[in-house]
């Protein structure tokens, strides 16, 4: 694959490190287990949508873009990143917030994530929950091209076969960090949610023959949709880079079992790996997609879904700003 024919901008820190994590590993005792730390891509703290971002801020730029537009939760880690992102690159940016969750606290509307949206100078607008984000997008992007603007839309999570690039190009960078330090990959888990992370990894690993399992931990929609919707735009993401005919429909698989009472709505299970990897390893997961995530890894290895002496990699995904948001949920 050669990624750089499509237009990017440098905004992660990269290569991300690969850590194992021991004490994890040994209380849990089954598999080894190892983290892929993209909360350490930079950006406002960063997270995985910064990988999406390098490319789709680079296709903005392109059209002559002078504002991007995007969509997301109150406490959206994407919508952080973006603003992040905008600012860095002297962009306009507006964000498209839907209100996912009932009876929201003070912290949840005003700290974590949100706080820092407007320390980067994004403007925010409000939606009841249910409505066609992508309409209002396009609506927004219509006002704003009336103003005189040149508005880019982001799609919610940057998920498209632009931003899923970001994940293409993970999956190679991580490829060569095994190969380079000796480390067999038997799985990689990680949160799926928009699904560009997992459909540019599944894309990426695919067309390099890695032969590297995928377990997406679902945030949001039931297994059959989640997975459908992975499916499709890893479809068109390996179309996008030449690829077309390696990604099968077998490789795209999701377990949507630790969603609990809907997105980003705290979860027991979430609790405790919150808790468990912060004291245990001194990491900190979100409360939305990675510690849900990670929430399924741990009981899919008491379940025996994974075997002692196999590697997981674990990609966190970011998003501890998010904590901040969820302070009477967590404590």
């Amino acid at each position: 694959m050669h990624l750089a024919k499509f237009p990017r901008t440098k905004l992660a820190h990269l290569p991300t490190p690969v850590e194992h994590l021991p004490r994890l590993s040994a209380r849990l005792g089954g598999p080894a287990i190892y983290v892929k730390r993209d909360d350490c891509t930079g950006l406002a703290s960063g997270g995985n949508k910064t990988r999406k971002l390098e490319f789709l801020m680079a296709q903005a730029l392109q059209q002559g873009a002078d504002t991007v537009i995007t969509q997301g939760a109150v406490q959206s880690n994407h919508a952080r990143q973006t603003a992040a992102a905008a600012a860095a690159l002297g962009l306009g940016c507006e964000l498209l917030f839907e209100n996912r969750i009932s009876e929201p606290s003070e912290q949840y509307l005003n700290s974590g994530n949100v706080l820092l949206d407007r320390m980067l100078g994004a403007r925010t607008h409000h939606y009841p929950g249910g409505t066609d984000m992508n309409l209002a997008m396009e609506e927004h992007a219509v006002a704003l091209r009336r103003a005189g603007r040149k508005p880019y839309i982001i799609p919610g999570g940057g998920s498209n076969p632009v931003g899923a690039l970001g994940y293409v190009n993970c999956a190679l960078e991580l490829v060569q960090q095994a190969n380079e330090h000796g480390l067999r990959i038997d799985h990689i888990v990680h949160a799926t949610g928009s699904a560009g992370t997992q459909a540019g990894l599944v894309t990426g690993l695919a067309a390099m023959h890695a032969d590297i399992p995928v377990l997406g931990i679902g945030v949001n929609a039931a297994r059959e949709a989640q997975e459908e919707k992975v499916y499709q735009l890893a479809l068109q993401t390996a179309d996008y880079i030449g690829a077309a005919g390696s990604v099968q429909r077998g490789q795209i698989v999701a377990n949507c079992d630790y969603v609990g009472p809907g997105y980003g709505v705290a979860t027991q299970g979430m609790r405790e790996a919150l808790l468990m990897a912060a004291r245990l390893e001194g990491l900190l997961f979100d409360p939305v997609y990675s510690g849900k995530g990670l929430a399924g890894l741990i009981d899919q290895i008491s379940r025996g879904t994974f075997k002692t002496g196999e590697n997981i990699i674990f990609i966190h995904t970011g998003g501890s700003a998010g904590l901040f948001g969820y302070l009477d949920e967590i404590l």
